[in-house]
């Protein structure tokens, strides 16, 4: 017997088949997707690959198998999935499979592979009668021993670091007691919980809404057909959109079938948690994210594996679980960019989500208040379902919103960040006691730093992008390769001490917000400040629980959450997504401001808006101020029809990075000559544009170039790729090559 399979490695010539001989002990046990170890090349070390098909012979001259790894098994189903992802996103189809392992296993080091976590536990050997009659007759003496023993008879099964703890003894005393046979040590396997700390109140379900019962009868009629289906639930912030998803999710596990819930941010997950632990329980829910500790997802994995939990939350890669009998996938704020991936594999969860659900016939859900152009696109040529909801829930109405010109606040002399009507309605919102949540999709204190007297800005020596100031630390840090440095005070070019700080973050906000407003109380969210575990559930709770005055924060308090005395929303600066370079820029405006407007209030008090800008006549930010999605999609898809953009093309950015400039500049140019021939001989329907550097030319000391091609996204388009990255790969060995279908920035 002969064995295919995939070297596990991220050599681009590798990315095939080779065949090796199944040795006959491992004959009768060897299967489709296993995991084995292997001599490749000249290589001393054995090699890991994975059996993606098996024949009886092969015509080449081969070696055997070394062995098998246990408990690493790849479905016949996953093996495909791999291949249409390294075909889509021109990645290595071992690059896919690995994102189906289990967490802290895809490493080739198998010794530092993720274990069960195992704690002992101490046990009584002997009988209370026999034990108490050996301190009667003091053959056992020790205060200590006696001490755990009379411990152990009222608790008994023990974690040998608690009974250290409580009965104030050492380790030695205990291993004393099990040598002497009075007690023994158990080594057993324990589950990394992420819910301990949750305690949730059960709730039921709610009474829907009759836009809420049209939506969920036409989804639970295809689970009812299990067919496949994709749907688009569009519905304005508050609308009801979770209500829909729970008892979607209550009919396929009536129907003995699972479900996977995605969402878009770790913040948004503990939100989403308790509402689903509230409906379903802790039993049947697994969740997966980046911020659990890598045990703590293996041991999610296992239970999935297991079926022992049928409901799924998490962010992305939580798509590739190893889920038996999936039924319904859902993808909430379905428009958000952190569903596609910035890393190999570049893939979007939406489009692996919908090949998988093609697959299984079963329904994909998506659903947004600001859909994805692409998405309400289809849903406009009737590829997907479109299901409406133009109310909120509760009947609360939708916040009023009111736009303030920045320019005129400067004219007036109002240098601050805050303009005067903010101010008055932040104010106003104290004196209520009700809550504020202000909005700066920029961390940091100040965005730059120079000298005013010759010009210098103080910018990464890694990449080239200007360092932001950080006051807590009185550090400058760069937002893409971490590097850090003291603050500046006196230029290095010209030695002035006129050194000034542009532009605001996060931490500036908070600062002019304390001094303007000293007695209220405030809390920041932004990625400095939920750096560790649960610190973003803890914020969000804390905000929540103990009635903060005012949260400042990023874009991560924009989406999902659900805070019923926040009554007031103020948007800082709404240009900063606006200047970008970048398409969508006028898109991710839209959504941004759309999705933190629907944060004011959602229960019974009425909520307001306050953006602030320099642009108040950009149709992003007047669409955004009504509500009024359908009409900045008519604007956006008139202007992407007239320019090509998605959806009207699909956009392939390949970018080329290395350390040595010339380098670089050579192979992009290599690759746009033959991109160029490639697209005539193949007369494919590609727009090429010559190789330039990107907008960010450095980042981590490597130089960075990008080829943009337009047009449709076919087999033809990938085989005249595919062809010339091939030819490119041999050119430079240390330089990078990646291929992005549309990506999620052109930076």
């Amino acid at each position: 017997m002969v064995a295919e399979v995939i070297i596990n490695s991220t050599v681009k010539n590798l990315n095939k088949t080779f065949d090796y001989n199944v040795p006959a002990e491992l004959a009768g046990t060897i299967k489709l997707g296993d995991r084995v170890l292997l001599p490749f090349g000249n290589a001393k070390t054995l090699e890991e690959g994975f059996v993606v098909g098996l024949k009886d012979t092969s015509e080449y001259k081969v070696k055997d198998i070394a062995g098998i790894q246990e408990g690493f098994k790849i479905s016949k189903e996953n093996i495909e999935l791999a291949r249409w992802m390294a075909k889509r996103y021109f990645c290595n189809i071992s690059d896919a499979i690995k994102m189906m392992l289990p967490p802290g296993t895809s490493t080739k080091v198998i010794e530092n592979r993720v274990k069960e976590k195992s704690l002992n536990f101490v046990y009584l050997k002997k009988e209370i009668d026999e034990i108490e009659l050996a301190i009667e007759t003091k053959v056992i003496k020790s205060d200590k021993h006696i001490r755990v023993l009379r411990f152990l008879e009222q608790n008994d099964g023990v974690l040998t670091t608690d009974l250290e703890m409580f009965c104030d003894v050492s380790r030695a005393i205990i291993h004393t007691l099990e040598k002497n046979g009075y007690i023994e040590i158990v080594e057993k396997q324990v589950e990394r919980n992420p819910f301990l700390h949750k305690v949730v109140k059960k709730d039921s379900n709610l009474v829907f809404t009759q836009e809420q019962q049209n939506a969920y009868k036409k989804i639970a009629d295809t689970i009812e057909k299990r067919k496949f289906e994709e749907f688009l639930i569009y519905g304005v912030t508050g609308s009801g959109k979770t209500e829909i998803y729970l008892q979607l999710i209550q009919k396929v596990i009536s129907q003995n079938q699972s479900a996977i819930m995605l969402v878009p941010e770790i913040s948004l997950t503990p939100q989403m948690l308790d509402r689903f632990i509230a409906r379903f329980g802790q039993e049947q829910i697994a969740v997966l994210h980046s911020k659990l500790s890598v045990g703590e997802r293996y041991d999610q994995w296992q239970r999935i594996k297991k079926n022992e939990a049928k409901i799924i939350i998490g962010a992305r890669s939580a798509i590739f679980a190893p889920v038996e009998n999936l039924g319904l996938i859902i993808i909430d704020e379905e428009h958000d960019d952190s569903y596609k991936s910035e890393m190999t594999p570049r893939y979007h969860a939406r489009e692996v989500a919908r090949k998988m659900a093609t697959d299984k016939q079963i329904p994909l859900v998506l659903g947004s208040a600001t859909p994805d152009m692409t998405t309400f696109y289809r849903a406009k040529q009737n590829e997907i379902k479109l299901l409406t909801l133009t109310k909120r829930a509760n009947n609360s109405n939708l916040p009023e919103v009111e736009i303030i010109d920045l320019r005129e606040e400067l004219a007036s002399g109002n240098k601050t960040m805050l303009s005067r009507r903010l101010y008055d309605e932040i104010s106003k919102n104290l004196e209520n006691k009700h809550q504020t949540i202000l909005f700066l999709n920029r961390r940091g204190f100040s965005t730059f730093v120079m000298c005013r007297d010759c010009g210098y800005t103080v910018k990464c020596k890694n990449c080239n992008i200007t360092l932001t100031y950080h006051m807590k630390e009185n550090k400058l840090k760069c937002h893409y390769c971490g590097y850090e440095q003291p603050n500046v005070t006196v230029c290095p070019e010209c030695g002035s001490d006129k050194i000034k700080y542009f532009g605001t973050g996060t931490q500036k906000l908070e600062a002019q917000i304390q001094k303007i407003f000293p007695n209220a109380s405030m809390i920041r969210m932004d990625v400095d400040t939920v750096s560790k575990k649960n610190s973003h559930e803890e914020i969000l709770n804390k905000f929540r629980d103990e009635n903060i005055d005012i949260l400042i924060g990023t874009q991560m308090v924009v989406k999902g959450h659900h805070f019923p005395n926040v009554t007031l929303v103020g948007v800082i600066a709404a240009d900063g997504s606006l200047n970008i370079d970048d398409y969508r820029a006028s898109e991710r405006t839209f959504q941004i401001l759309t999705q933190v407007a629907g944060r004011a209030g959602r229960e019974n008090l009425p909520g307001k808006v306050i953006i602030q800008t320099y642009n108040p006549d950009h149709f992003s930010i007047e669409c955004a101020s009504k509500q009024n999605y359908n009409e900045f999609y008519k604007i956006e898809e008139n202007l992407r029809k007239q320019l090509k953009y998605p959806p009207f093309c699909d956009i392939i950015v390949i970018g080329i990075s290395g350390e040595k400039e010339e380098k670089v500049k050579n192979i992009s140019e290599f690759l746009g000559t033959k991109l160029n021939a490639k697209i005539k001989e193949f007369n494919a329907d590609l727009m090429l544009y010559s190789p330039r550097p990107a907008p960010i030319d450095k980042i981590k000391n490597k130089y960075r170039w990008r080829i943009i091609l337009k047009g449709d996204f076919d087999d033809i388009a990938n085989e005249v790729i595919k062809e010339v990255l091939e030819e490119a790969y041999t050119k430079g060995s240390k330089t990078r090559i990646v291929v992005d279908v549309n990506p999620s920035s052109m930076m």
